[in-house]
């Protein structure tokens, strides 16, 4: 049990050592050589940006208060966008952007405008164009490149006093969905997460740049999402799996508890790191949060640490009221085990844009219910086999009265 314990507050000290929120300026990828072909040739500098699949090159004038720019993603849906813009704001977010957004449309050429994007659009408030007072957006083009497959905003943007150039924040965006005739409105996100870390504050001068989600943020949301999967959506219902069926019937095994227990700490206690991992995301994350998701993931764990009591707390076998507590601590069991699989997967919505993660845990849900179904065929084969063997007479004396009436 030490040695368990040691391992348990080894994890914790692990996952949970002082993180830099602060990320420092890093030299980006280079864009790719497609992208980097149709650039112009005036252009000076061309990296990957860290989220979408966009790419973004640039060339400063003499007056650096001027900029050209190109940035390219690929749309993949008919009636998609792709945005650009600069925020004046000390930290690069969605809310006070001044953005270019062209829109794709099947039926037409590709078209843009002007959007001044504010808290109120956040809210769902509907974004339509406007003029952009302090940024001036000239000579903008939105096209499609059939080398590259991308869609690409290109612009001169003359900036305000207020924008330094060796600190410039950018936002980009890809849209699923606009809507409008002559005037374009996009329509919000299909996948939030990887839109709200489409933001960095770039040195345009040498190149530079700083993600504000931070390459940490990435790999905590990854380990929030596996340990989760892990303790609460895999160890716990295999723990639900040997006490149902290793305990007195239908394959009685005497140390069927220890198994049992041993899988339920397990999966509690690394559910529980990837709960706190939860926490420090959302604490983290200033501008977005799940509120729906957050507050399951907080029900879950608070009725978990309630069954977990039970190690403790149950009722004796020969107490009067062991059988409602059993008839308790089995319907919460399994409406926790339900309500897990749901917020598992509203997690992987969130995290992931692709398929990949939702498919692999189908998978382990398939498995742990074919083990079930294949336990629950053996328990009733066994069951009617172990009633028929009890009162072998019964059959035989039903016929003989069946004789008789005849």
């Amino acid at each position: 049990m030490s040695a368990y314990l040691f391992t348990t507050i080894l994890m914790i000290l692990t996952f949970f050592s002082p993180i830099s929120t602060t990320a420092k300026y890093r030299h980006s990828t280079p864009c790719s050589e497609d992208f980097n072909a149709s650039l112009p040739k005036s252009f000076t500098n061309c990296n990957k940006l860290n989220t979408l699949g966009a790419q973004f090159g640039w060339r400063i004038h003499s007056n650096e208060s001027v900029i050209d720019i190109c940035v390219g993603a690929m749309i993949e849906t008919d009636e998609g966008w792709l945005a650009w813009g600069v925020n004046p704001q000390a930290e690069s977010q969605m809310a006070g952007t001044r953005a270019i957004i062209g829109f794709k449309k099947p039926d037409r050429k590709p078209s843009w405008n002007t959007y001044n994007v504010t808290s109120e659009t956040k809210l769902g408030c509907r974004l339509m164009p406007s003029k952009i007072k302090d940024i001036d957006f000239r000579n903008v083009t939105f096209e499609y490149l059939n080398q590259t497959k991308y869609y690409r905003i290109c612009a001169t943007v003359g900036l305000s006093s207020e924008y330094n150039v060796s600190r410039l924040n950018h936002v980009w965006q890809v849209g699923f969905k606009s809507i409008g005739m002559e005037v374009m409105e996009p329509l919000k996100h299909k996948n939030p997460l990887p839109n709200m870390d489409s933001t960095e504050t770039i040195n345009l001068r040498v190149g530079t740049s700083k993600s504000n989600a931070g390459p940490h943020r990435h790999r905590m949301r990854m380990a929030h999402g596996v340990l989760n999967m892990i303790g609460w959506g895999t160890l716990l219902p295999l723990g639900v799996i040997i006490a149902r069926y290793f305990n007195k019937y239908p394959l009685p095994y005497k140390h069927w508890i220890r198994l049992h227990i041993t899988c339920q700490i397990t999966g509690y206690t690394v559910g529980t790191i990837g709960w706190g991992i939860g926490l420090w995301l959302g604490y983290a994350s200033k501008h977005f949060n799940f509120p729906i998701h957050g507050l399951i993931a907080h029900f879950i764990f608070a009725f978990t640490t309630l069954q977990m009591l039970a190690l403790r707390l149950k009722p004796h076998s020969n107490d009067d009221y062991r059988i409602y507590w059993s008839i308790y601590h089995h319907f919460l069991g399994y409406s926790l085990l339900a309500l897990i699989v749901v917020n598992i997967f509203r997690g992987i919505g969130i995290f992931s844009p692709n398929q990949t993660w939702r498919w692999a845990y189908i998978g382990v849900l398939c498995g742990l219910g074919f083990i079930t179904l294949v336990f629950e065929i053996f328990t009733w084969i066994k069951f009617l086999k172990d009633r028929k063997e009890k009162n072998p007479g019964e059959n035989d004396e039903g016929q003989q009265k069946k004789n008789t009436q005849m």
